[in-house]
């Protein structure tokens, strides 16, 4: 047995022998859909100026930030599909192995893979809201032909139901996620960099917590060599299907 088939062998039986386990995933599972992350070499903020998603720039020239918008949450966005590591994921909810996935991901790939029990740490892409009345359409709802959309009832200016720069975590799933990481025995992190605060520190509060971190990453993380207590260093749709594979073999 070599070196990596131990760490997944001792992967699977944190898994197992854990009473509550969450997901704490990143941009990196949802490259693998085809979505561009945000940060690095080729990431969106290399090829859009992060001030249109400013929530003050947003405010003043709704019509400018919507064109860019559109262009990469609501065209590239929406030709995306869950991944084997998605699935995956839920199919470990499913059989009592995960009891949350926390994600910084908007794209609500997770919930199309099937799994029930989702924190979204920054919001998602899939609703819209009216920054004056709080109401919220589903993007179905609305045509983004004639740009920027309006709430029907007011007129106003409807916006994504992410978080922009300059606006505050939506306090339902920061509590839900530290609430989730206070109890996690595991915490699966995936695809993530550590250094967008704060979600980075959900990780950390589980690990000051006593939870083992089990980290599934193309390279080290800022979790890596401070939290983690075992790397898996690939692809997230590869790690976590001989994972799985061995979770369903455990003896």
């Amino acid at each position: 047995m070599n070196l990596f088939e131990k760490k997944i062998d001792e992967a699977a039986a944190l898994l197992k022998s854990s009473r509550f386990t969450t997901a704490f995933t990143g941009a990196g599972i949802s490259v693998e859909s085809g979505i561009s992350p945000f940060r690095g070499e080729g990431g969106l903020w290399s090829k859009y100026d992060p001030i249109l998603f400013d929530i003050n720039y947003f405010q003043q020239y709704p019509e400018k930030s919507w064109v860019v918008i559109k262009e990469i949450f609501y065209d590239d966005f929406a030709i995306a599909k869950p991944n084997t590591a998605h699935y995956i994921l839920a199919k470990m909810e499913a059989n009592n192995l995960l009891n949350a996935v926390i994600t910084q991901n908007i794209d609500h790939l997770h919930q199309d893979a099937g799994s029930k029990t989702v924190f979204e740490f920054h919001g998602n892409s899939r609703q819209l809201i009216s920054m004056d009345t709080g109401k919220v359409y589903s993007i179905d709802e609305i045509d983004l032909e004639d740009l920027p959309p309006r709430c029907k009832e007011t007129g106003e200016v409807l916006k994504p139901d992410f978080i922009f720069f300059g606006e505050g975590i939506p306090q339902d799933a920061y509590l839900n996620s530290v609430n989730a990481a206070n109890k996690s025995e595991v915490c699966l992190a995936i695809g993530t960099t550590g250094e967008v605060m704060p979600a980075c520190q959900i990780p950390i509060i589980a690990k000051q917590n006593n939870a083992k971190i089990i980290e599934v990453n193309v390279k080290p993380s800022n979790f890596t060599h401070t939290i983690t207590d075992i790397y898996l260093e690939g692809k997230a749709q590869e790690i976590m299907d001989k994972l799985y594979q061995k979770l369903v073999t455990f003896a």
